[in-house]
């Protein structure tokens, strides 16, 4: 998978996710667990969930939990070890999946990657992408990386990720005192003007990221698909 295309999808989610009402909204990795109970076609051990998004067990509790809090899955005991959390998506579920993919393939613009995606083309490429898990400030990191590195004010940051300002600004000063990140003055004139830029340790950080996404492996479309 290409950096630009991760970038694309996880910002058009972030738009949408904005705009979900509070109740109803999931985190990408939540959507990203509905579309692989999509695809799959069969219940998954909550376990092998957890391995699929490399998540602790408490983590990925914690995600199911609500999930079927919202009735998007079901969940119950393994037939040959009840200890075996077993779950499958419900029919509201599958009308969410189509919903989120729908309303997020809307959201990338023309002439951005995956522009034509379809709904569920782009279901197995957030089902892929659940496979690698990155906060807020690691999205930062990307989004200067996917730019060749060239500084970027908050304000374009949060143009490009989709994200709210607050989350943008407290992701920026968490990558700062991790030195990944660091505050530069655009323009002599004005103090205030300040642009962000990586750090040789935040290039190679966000170039570790990045290699974790090209090895990203999209489900092939179907002969339906490309139809």
């Amino acid at each position: 998978m290409e950096l630009r295309e991760y970038m694309s999808i996880r910002r058009a989610y972030n738009l949408v996710r904005q705009k979900t009402d509070t109740a109803r909204r999931l985190t990408f990795e939540e959507y990203a667990i509905l579309c692989r109970l999509e695809l799959s076609g069969v219940p998954i051990k909550t376990s092998e969930i957890a391995d699929y998004q490399g998540a602790l067990r408490p983590t990925m509790t914690h995600r199911t939990n609500h999930l079927a809090s919202l009735g998007l899955i079901d969940r119950g005991e393994g037939q040959v070890d009840r200890r075996n959390i077993i779950c499958s998506i419900s029919e509201d579920g599958k009308q969410y999946v189509r919903v989120l993919s729908d309303l997020t393939r809307g959201k990338i613009p023309n002439g951005q990657p995956l522009a034509r995606i379809s709904a569920d083309r782009l279901c197995k490429y957030v089902d892929a992408m659940g496979t690698v898990y990155c906060t807020a400030g690691e999205l930062v990191l990307l989004s200067l990386y996917a730019d060749d590195g060239q500084p970027s004010t908050v304000t374009g940051l949060v143009d490009r990720l989709g994200l709210l300002q607050p989350t943008v600004s407290m992701s920026v000063g968490s990558m700062v005192e991790k030195g990944l990140v660091e505050r530069v003055r655009a323009d002599k004139s004005s103090p205030r003007a300040l642009d962000i830029e990586l750090t040789p340790e935040g290039r190679e950080r966000a170039q570790a990221l990045a290699e974790r996404i090209y090895g990203i492996v999209v489900r092939r479309r179907s002969r339906a698909e490309k139809q």
